[in-house]
């Protein structure tokens, strides 16, 4: 089981770094969302400040790199080089699912040397939720975050990777019980996050009642992991799962419409992430919403180039949220949350129908 989990591992970095694994179809929602522009912003650039608070932690901008990897060596590379990356630029990094150093502790270097490259940051340990149906519990996550000395634990939530993965862990009964034994136990908080299908209000209500702090919605739009073990699959010559794979590559709730739905119907933390790509998503994220925004695959190829290339990317990431939130008028990132923004579209029918308020989005500046 170990070996197929650290082959798993690698199989999964090298096909986001070598195939199309972005949703096709589908979009983040961030399409229909546009900024109210002022042309009399009545503010200097300089004036405007991207630094933030996450859980009591500052940042220097609320962006976060989202959990890629772990259990490899090369997972350690890319760990250490994101790490190196959020220490210098002073933003929050999450780690790859630690399962496999649970199962193998000679594995966890692969993600101690995160906190090594990386002592002030915050940082967020991670383990899955279908491990939690099939026997892990508090022990598990409190080794988890003692491991990395994490400041909270994603527990991430993969149902539909898990659908049609050939080995795929498809037990999800009974986890929200679970993940309550958890969060009454650990010290950090707990952050519950999808994987690139997103979460819905209902889901977002239950998790905030079961003690959770934060919630990732990590909505479709971004890398589709049912595209990934599609291509899995097809290498492994199993027609069956590269079919699975086909059919639900675009299956979820966009991410903006994931952000609202989180926004409005809990006191959650929200973390925007699936398919971000710019700084201007970031804006959007948290104009919607959000409390930070996060994203994966764009900084994966420059952690292979090197922490040089992960700075400069973070660096016009904060860059162009600075540009938006100076068209805006917004001096902080509290003045962007307040922002008027336009839903139209696609965005706007959905939430219409699931009952939220779009047009209050557009109201917040009189005129």
């Amino acid at each position: 089981m170990i070996k197929l989990i650290e082959g798993r591992k690698l199989s999964h970095i090298n096909l986001c770094l070598e195939e199309n694994v972005q949703a096709r179809n589908a979009s983040t929602g961030f399409g229909d969302v546009f900024f109210v522009h002022r042309a009399l912003p009545e503010i200097s650039i300089k004036e405007v400040d991207t630094r933030t608070e996450f859980f009591g932690h500052g940042v220097s901008a609320p962006i976060l790199i989202e959990p890629m990897t772990g259990g490899v060596r090369k997972a350690a590379r890319i760990n250490a080089t994101l790490a190196e990356a959020a220490e210098i630029v002073g933003v929050p990094l999450g780690i790859g699912s630690q399962r496999a150093a649970i199962e193998n502790p000679s594995l966890a270097y692969t993600y101690k040397v995160a906190r090594e490259r990386a002592p002030n940051i915050f940082l967020i340990a991670n383990l899955g939720v279908a491990q939690l149906t099939n026997g892990y519990g508090v022990a598990e996550a409190q080794r988890a975050v003692d491991m990395i000395e994490a400041d909270a634990l994603a527990l991430h939530l993969n149902p539909l990777q898990e659908a049609v993965q050939p080995e795929g862990e498809r037990e999800y009964s009974k986890a929200l019980p679970r993940i309550k034994e958890i969060t009454e136990a650990l010290s950090v908080p707990v952050i519950i996050k999808e994987t690139g299908a997103g979460i819905a209000a209902e889901e977002a209500k239950t998790i905030e009642d079961v003690g959770a702090k934060g919630i990732d919605v990590s909505g479709v739009g971004g890398t589709s992991w049912a595209a990934v073990e599609c291509y899995r699959a097809k290498k492994l010559k199993d027609r069956l799962h590269e079919k699975l794979g086909e059919s639900f590559w675009d299956w979820g709730i966009p991410t903006a419409v994931g952000v609202v739905e989180a926004h409005l119907s809990t006191k959650l933390k929200v973390i925007a992430s699936g398919g971000v790509r710019t700084g201007l998503d970031v804006a959007k994220a948290i104009a919607l919403g959000s409390d930070i925004a996060g994203l994966a695959l764009p900084l994966l190829k420059p952690a292979l180039e090197g922490t040089e290339k992960v700075v400069e990317t973070l660096q016009t990431l904060i860059e162009e949220l600075r540009i938006a939130m100076f068209l805006t008028g917004s001096k902080s990132i509290e003045d962007l949350r307040s922002s008027s923004v336009v839903i139209i579209g696609k965005t706007a029918e959905w939430l219409r129908v699931r009952g939220f308020d779009v047009e209050s989005y557009s109201r917040r500046r009189k005129i």
